[in-house]
């Protein structure tokens, strides 16, 4: 399972969503929608800045996180980001992992 954390801003006509249903509708709503494809919702926090909600999603493939992205970026309510997040274990397989690289003009 892969685990993502989605940078979320809410346009004009999703921030009267926002307003009309309140927070606690907007996360029942995410997490159901993660839910239905296998992920689990580990955290959502609202924020101050430039971005109105960080939240913290365990999918089991990019293709299922892509799925989201893709629906709720198209609902055109919100403008969204996803990082892909990799555990100590993930990096320390790819520090491991040799690469063929060389670096320009050597």
């Amino acid at each position: 399972m892969g685990k993502y954390l989605w940078q979320v801003s809410f346009t004009p006509d999703g921030l009267k969503g926002l307003l009309k249903e309140g927070g606690s509708s907007r996360i029942t709503a995410t997490t159901k929608m993660v839910e239905s494809l296998g992920g689990k919702l580990e955290a959502c926090y609202f924020a101050f800045g430039e971005h109105d909600v960080y939240l913290i999603i365990d999918a089991p493939s990019n293709v299922d996180a892509a799925a989201i992205s893709l629906a709720v970026g198209a609902s055109g309510a919100v403008n969204m980001k996803t990082v892909v997040l990799l555990t100590t274990a993930e990096i320390d397989a790819a520090v491991a992992r040799p690469v063929a690289y060389r670096p320009p003009g050597t």
